[in-house]
Parts: structure tokens; C-alpha cells; sequence
């Protein structure tokens, strides 16, 4: 049975930071995609970030590039997205997410449950 359990989100300020981190059982990020997706207050969920599962490819969303790194840590099959300069439009549930594919921005397999982030002003 797979489980991803998002932890990290919180209230932050606008132009702080957060690190969320993605735990993952039942699957490792040795051989799926591992990627973050978001969706604030009356939107779609929308992609944000995804690394390969080898080889160190990442994909960012315009708004994150530059901002946001996607990262792991294989030793501890976690998955993991820091998130500088954050601004008010980041607000939003951020999900994990892993899939055998890549690249890949829509269909994953798995999903988390979800962790809020909140930037205020």
C-alpha cells in the first residue's frame, strides 16, 4: 500500500520560507517521479515542480522557477520542496504526488493528502 504524508506548511510572511517534505511508503523515489502540486482557494489544482527519479531532472512551473527547489533524499525515500521569497499567490494545499513517468505534469499515480501553506502580508 502506498502512502505519501506531506509535513511543513504553515503561516508564513510574505518574501519567507518553507520546506515541505513528502514521506513516502510502498514506493520508492528511486523509481518514480516525485512531484508537488498546489491549489489554492477556488482553483484547479495545478502543477508546481517534479524530479526524475534518477539522473537529477527537474521540471518548475514559471511562477517557481527561480524560487522553489524540488529535491530528495533516496536514502530516506523523501521528497522534499523548498520555497523562498514566498509570495501571496503560493497560498494554496500543496499535495505530493509520485508517478513511473517522466516527464509529467498531470496524471500521477499517487497522492498525498495534502498540507496548507499560507503567505500572508
Amino acid at each position: 500500500q502506498v502512502q505519501l504524508v506531506e509535513s511543513g506548511g504553515g503561516l508564513v510572511q510574505a518574501g519567507g520560507s518553507l520546506r515541505l517534505t513528502c514521506a513516502a511508503s510502498g514506493l520508492t523515489f528511486n523509481n518514480f517521479t516525485g512531484g508537488w502540486f498546489r491549489q489554492a482557494p477556488g482553483k484547479e489544482r495545478e502543477f508546481v515542480a517534479a524530479i526524475r527519479w534518477s539522473g537529477g531532472g527537474t521540471m518548475y512551473t514559471a511562477s517557481g522557477k527561480g524560487r522553489f527547489t524540488i529535491f530528495k533524499d533516496n536514502s530516506k525515500n523523501t521528497l522534499y520542496l523548498q520555497m523562498n521569497s514566498l509570495k501571496l499567490d503560493d497560498t494554496g494545499v500543496y499535495y505530493c504526488a509520485a508517478t513511473p513517468a517522466w516527464p509529467q505534469t498531470e496524471e500521477y499515480d499517487f497522492w498525498g493528502q495534502g498540507t496548507q501553506v499560507t503567505v500572508s502580508s
